[in-house]
């Protein structure tokens, strides 16, 4: 990881095409600006670990049960 220490009004850069601007310092909070090209995506961590929650919770409940699909399947016969 690499740590870059920025004063309020200050920036830098991520490759060509985005740059952190630190907008304001209050307290503990630190307000940045991220200029970036709209096809890349930009996301809170807290909201794309929510996103990869549920998509996982979603995925386990279609997984079908091999075993009660056989005993339906079988029970038809």
């Amino acid at each position: 990881m690499l740590v870059i220490t920025r004063k309020s009004s200050e920036s830098f850069t991520i490759g060509d095409k985005v740059k952190i601007n630190i907008l304001d310092i209050s307290g503990d909070k630190v307000k940045i600006g991220i200029e970036a090209p709209k096809d890349i995506v930009i996301m809170r961590s807290e909201v794309l670990e929510t996103i990869s929650s549920n998509i996982e919770a979603v995925a386990t409940d279609r997984i079908p049960d091999l075993g009660l699909l056989k005993k339906k399947l079988l029970d038809k016969k």
